[in-house]
């Protein structure tokens, strides 16, 4: 409807009142839909593991927290996978939502069931792909996220092993220096001759 019309049919003031009014409806629809576009604990959990299976990093990181962007990286035994979503419990600013991943590679139809993880950052869902890892790493199905941490914990367990080689080295190490050092002392007393005692004069 045009301003010329509604000059028509409201004359006057009333026709500005008529705009305000429209004005206000449009602000309050356009409020709603932003509304709106807050996405779902489960909305966003099927939109991240979608991405990831798509191999889509760039989308993925977008429904993450930005602490935990940097994890996302590219899984290849991801490609493909499908998704399903459970039981979706949310408790002020944190929320779970159930997840069931079934995939294609390496292993035909494998079965992943894990409790995705999302907190509240500037009023939107995003995932805690820390915390979903670690629901990850601590299930029995074998190496698929738990690679990294084994690696991690081979290397630690190694280190701990050489530790006590290391202390008996520099143990050794120590004694051998004291003793060359015992022994050059020993040589260089030898080479100084001891200073000639000058007589004492007891004559009267």
């Amino acid at each position: 409807m045009t301003t010329n019309v509604l000059l028509q049919i409201f004359p006057g003031h009333q026709a500005a009142k008529s705009l305000a009014g429209l004005a206000g409806l449009f602000s309050l629809l356009f409020m709603l839909s932003g509304c709106q576009a807050v996405l779902t604990p489960e909305q966003v959990t099927l939109a991240f593991w979608e991405a990831m299976a798509q191999g889509n990093l760039e989308s993925a990181r977008t429904h993450v927290t930005q602490e935990t962007q940097h994890l996302v990286t590219k899984q290849q035994n991801l490609e493909g996978a499908s998704l399903k979503t459970g039981e979706v419990v949310i408790n002020g600013p944190n929320a779970t939502v159930s997840t069931s991943m079934t995939l294609k590679k390496p292993e035909s139809d494998k079965l992943l069931s894990f409790d995705t993880v999302l907190l509240k950052e500037n009023d939107q869902w995003k995932v805690d792909y820390q915390q979903t890892l670690n629901n990850l790493s601590i299930l029995p199905f074998g190496e698929l996220f738990k690679s990294l941490r084994a690696i991690g914990d081979t290397i630690n367990k190694e280190l701990e092993q050489q530790i006590p080689l290391f202390e008996k080295q520099i143990k050794s190490f120590s004694e051998e220096l004291i003793k060359q050092l015992d022994e050059f002392r020993r040589k260089l007393e030898k080479s100084i001759p001891p200073e000639k005692q000058t007589p004492h004069s007891d004559t009267i």
